[in-house]
């Protein structure tokens, strides 16, 4: 079984995709107690429901269109964009065209890998 904690090198190919359902999945890449790189794939019309959770996160739009929300803004990120939120700060992700979020967190989320 993969290990994603502290690995040095990162074979995206060895890491199973885990599904969280309503069209979403995600894999853990790689982290250690500060920090955390997250995949997750959404299909169209895919939601990251409204949370919100003490760690800072930042993440990039590998692939596809989203609609964020971030507090009480909302924005469509395309490929290539990205976005940062702070704790505390609820936020959600509509997923317009099928994509990738690449999501890091500091420090880790201990509810990933419980």
């Amino acid at each position: 079984m993969y290990q994603p904690k502290e690995n040095q090198f990162i074979s995206d190919s060895d890491i199973p995709w885990e599904d969280l359902g309503g069209g979403l999945k995600r894999k853990i890449m790689a982290y250690d107690n500060n920090m955390m790189m997250v995949k997750v794939a959404f299909e169209k019309g895919g939601v990251g429901s409204l949370h919100s959770h003490f760690h800072t996160q930042m993440s990039y739009v590998e692939s596809g269109a989203f609609e964020i929300t971030i507090g009480d803004k909302k924005q469509t990120l395309i490929q290539g964009d990205a976005y940062y939120i702070p704790p505390d700060v609820v936020h959600g992700a509509l997923c317009l065209e099928p994509g990738i979020l690449v999501d890091v967190f500091t420090p880790m989320r201990e509810d990933f890998v419980k």
